[in-house]
């Protein structure tokens, strides 16, 4: 055992659906994958290469807890995301072989500090601290791709208190599951454990203390939160 300074931090998992835990490496987002939601943040939706951020693993919100509202925003957002689970390395893949990569999919929430991003964008500036606080990814359990297949379309949708907000499809993605993989594959090598959260619809908006955040992806799982 390595002769650690100070304690080791916590591996960060997610549950599985049959049991088990799945342990984080690194979280990926997909930037504006949706045309309805780019068109939304006042961005042209046409097919431009993607591009992608990170979130720190240690963000990820598991089994139903909640999530804090964050410092130094007044303007909290939820976004419900397709999660890809990485299984095996993959470096400089065609889109062909990219999900025999992929270990299974979830329902994620990426939290946005949005006035802060807005302000990022409008200086020119890295999305860090916009989108990779604390408690910014909650996530559902990890459906494994050997039990319910790779699906390619479905019902995405996130209700909050009870009202539907977002409301859309996983075919509608601009950049499908095998394209971002292979393009994040040659940028940089995919290792297992890697989680892909892969952008979300239209329908994005604030949220504040006490709202009850419940999201669902057809044929994959859901998700849930209470911003604290």
């Amino acid at each position: 055992m390595p002769d650690y300074v100070i304690d080791a931090p916590v591996q960060p998992v997610v549950p599985v659906a049959d049991g088990g835990f799945f342990p984080v490496r690194r979280v990926f987002c997909v930037g504006r994958n949706y045309a309805e939601h780019a068109r939304e943040m006042g961005h042209d939706p046409s097919r431009e290469p993607p591009f992608f951020f990170t979130k720190p693993a240690d963000a990820l919100v598991i089994a139903g807890a909640d999530a804090s509202y964050p410092p130094a925003t007044k303007d909290l957002h939820h976004e419900i995301e397709l999660v890809v689970a990485i299984g095996r390395e993959a470096t400089g893949i065609d889109a062909s072989a990219a999900l025999d990569h992929v270990w299974g999919y979830a329902a994620g929430i990426d939290l946005t500090r949005r006035d802060l991003q807005a302000e990022a964008k409008k200086l020119g500036r890295p999305w860090d601290m916009a989108k990779g606080f604390d408690a910014s990814a909650p996530i559902g359990e990890i459906a494994a791709a050997s039990r319910i297949g790779h699906p390619a379309q479905g019902r995405i949708e996130l209700a909050v208190n009870g009202m539907t907000r977002q409301l859309g499809d996983i075919a509608d993605m601009i950049w499908s599951v095998p394209e971002a993989i292979a393009f994040l594959s040659g940028l940089v090598t995919l290792m297992p454990g890697d989680l892909i959260f892969t952008g979300t619809p239209a329908g994005v908006s604030a949220v504040v203390r006490g709202d009850r955040l419940e999201g669902v992806i057809a044929g994959i799982g859901s998700v849930g939160t209470t911003i604290a």
